[in-house]
């Protein structure tokens, strides 16, 4: 009997197995759905706003805008169901960047002409493709090193791709050192260094003490074709900051080895539009090697540079037209010759494998030239600061009967063109008086907010910082003996101040933050929002889309600063659990000056936040 009752026994207790083995399987395969691909992330957002959240842009019927009456917490008479958590998005998520997603451009089967660099450029998800998930980091993900060792050396889990290294293996882009990749600073065009280069370019031209800066002079410089950013890394000691520029091509990850790096950096292209930073920007321009064809659609590439170069800018081009005799070089250079003779820029210098042209000072030249000669002047109605979707056009930007006579940009050297009144001021009407009292409000308010963050960090916590919505620059002025440098972000509907900001010697972007930003997840120590939130709100954008975009730019352990009305800091508050985020410090700012009026300053700490598949291989 005992036999019969253990072997009862036995199949009841194989029977439970199996039946608890198939509720397991299926609730994997459940939370498979769920979690383990985009377009169930993308169900998820659908069942959070009904529950109230308006993390998808509203109902369907309102064109993705919610009733401002709902919006951030204004309609007291509902409670909105909060999520205690947010979904995390599927590991190959781990590098998202929404707005460049090769993903999404199959998904949505857009016709672009890739000839053109159209699948380069910016195409964002309509509310309902948005991922709406946390973006996890990736496996044995740790802190990153600190400035300035961080230009050297990054930790290869934070970006696990090496095919550059072996790719790039004979120019000294990268070597893979065990755990580390080091970068020894080389290029596709300087294998022997970057600062060998560099020097180069200041003896060309006979520079001042051959230094790069010219006593101050060059300040900002864009290098389009960037490569991992060795070239603007090298500058940054001679107090030149770059824009390094490069699309997420078939060299993938290189603006994300950047940012990792510590050294400012974008996603862009010269495709079809133009890039989002206002004429006469830049003092040099920069291509080593960037596998751009100036030559098409009647130099339009060449075009916009020109736009974007300050009088009297240089392009230096370091690219074998420009020294090779093959037939297809020499055809090239010579096409390229005649095309920016016509554009008026001279030769500055040629030697060895580089030649550096010059822009003119003034309008003489274009005024010289028989009438019908190609590219053609810009209508006279067409505003050379307009740029965020603005198609570009194969024509040349005259100067002003102001910037003519000047016969140059009138800026002081750096630094103190820092903290001088810039001449474009004038163009929104403000004073003198108006810049030095903004400049002063914000020394004394980032004051205060480091005072307030002085418990949690050290002199090289921060390197990557941006203000997001940066007016005249004066937040990132006030940093400047710090070391960081701030990608000054400024709206694409408010006042173009960002001229005023590259006049300062600072860079940034305009952007539009109903939309994901151009950059890889976790990129940025500190965002500062002055009044981003109500911004958005005006707009009827989701405030919930913008804490997710936030979180993905931010890195783990780094710091948001929001300075904006209670209502707005109450909204956010009720998130801080489902993002991982922990309130550091808050304070009403009223009695700070007169122009605060009720904005109240809270500040937040991202934690490290580990999937189950992290931890594991961390360990």
């Amino acid at each position: 009997m005992r036999g019969r009752s253990d072997g009862g026994q036995k199949k009841r207790l194989i029977t439970s197995v199996i039946i608890v083995a198939i509720f397991f399987g299926f609730l994997y395969a459940y939370r498979g759905s769920i979690f383990g691909s985009s377009n169930n992330a993308m169900e998820y957002g659908k069942s959070l706003r009904k529950l109230g959240s308006s993390y998808l842009g509203g109902d369907e019927d309102t064109d993705g805008k919610q009733d401002e009456s709902s919006q951030f917490g204004h309609d007291e008479g509902e409670d909105d169901v909060v999520p205690k958590s947010f979904p995390v998005c599927d590991d190959r998520h781990s590098e998202l960047i929404p707005c460049l997603s090769r993903d999404l451009i199959y998904q949505m089967r857009l016709k672009l002409d890739l000839s053109l660099m159209e699948h380069y450029e910016r195409h964002c998800p309509p509310p309902e493709r948005k991922y709406n998930c946390l973006i996890p980091p990736p496996h044995g993900y740790k802190i990153p090193i600190k400035w300035p060792k961080s230009r050297d050396e990054v930790w290869k889990a934070n970006i696990p791709h090496t095919h550059l290294a072996h790719e790039k293996s004979d120019q000294n882009w990268m070597v893979v050192k065990g755990e580390k990749i080091v970068f020894p600073g080389g290029g596709t065009h300087f294998h022997y260094g970057a600062d060998k280069y560099i020097a180069s370019i200041a003896n060309m031209l006979n520079f001042t003490n051959n230094k790069i800066n010219n006593g101050g002079r060059l300040r900002t410089v864009l290098d389009v074709g960037c490569g991992v950013a060795s070239f603007g890394a090298y500058l940054l000691s001679s107090d030149v900051i770059t824009m390094s520029l490069a699309p997420n091509d078939v060299h993938q990850n290189q603006i994300q080895f950047a940012l990792e790096r510590g050294i400012p950096a974008y996603l862009g292209v010269l495709g079809t539009k133009r890039l989002p930073y206002p004429s006469r920007s830049f003092e040099l321009a920069h291509c080593s090697r960037c596998r751009i064809d100036w030559l098409q659609r009647d130099g339009i590439l060449l075009l916009e540079l020109d736009r974007l170069l300050k009088p009297g800018g240089y392009f230096a081009y370091s690219s074998p037209e420009a020294y090779a005799q093959d037939e297809e070089d020499l055809r090239i250079w010579k096409q390229m010759s005649a095309l920016v003779e016509r554009m008026c820029w001279r030769i500055a210098s040629k030697k060895n494998q580089t030649v550096i042209w010059q822009k003119p000072l003034t309008n003489d030249c274009y005024q010289e030239r028989e009438p019908g000669t190609l590219p053609p002047l810009c209508r006279s109605d067409d505003d050379p600061d307009a740029v965020w979707g603005v198609p570009m056009e194969a024509c040349i930007t005259p100067y002003s009967d102001h910037d003519h006579k000047a016969k140059g940009s009138e800026l002081a050297p750096w630094p103190a063109r820092l903290t001088a009144p810039p001449p474009r001021l004038a163009d929104f009407g403000y004073s003198s008086e108006m810049f030095e009292k903004d400049t002063e409000y914000w020394r004394r308010r980032v004051e205060s907010y480091f005072n307030l963050l002085s418990t949690k960090i050290q002199s090289d916590t921060l390197r990557n910082v941006m203000d997001m919505k940066a007016n005249l620059g004066s937040f990132a002025a006030a940093l400047k003996d710090k070391d960081v440098w701030v990608m000054n972000v400024v709206s694409e509907d408010g006042p173009n101040t960002l001229k005023v900001i590259y006049d300062r010697g600072l860079i940034g972007s305009t952007h539009n933050w109903c939309q994901a930003f151009s950059t890889y997840p976790r990129t940025y120590d500190l965002l500062h929002a002055w009044t981003v939130f109500s911004d958005i709100e005006k707009k009827g954008c989701s405030g919930e889309d913008l804490l997710l975009e936030m979180d993905r730019m931010l890195r783990p352990s780094g710091f948001i600063i929001i300075r904006d009305k209670q209502h707005v800091i109450d909204f956010v508050k009720k998130y801080l659990t489902a993002l991982h985020w922990e309130a550091v410090a808050g304070v009403d700012a009223i009695s700070d000056s007169e122009q605060d009026g009720d904005e109240v300053v809270f500040i937040i700490q991202k934690k490290l936040w580990l999937t189950s598949e992290s931890r594991r291989d961390t360990k």
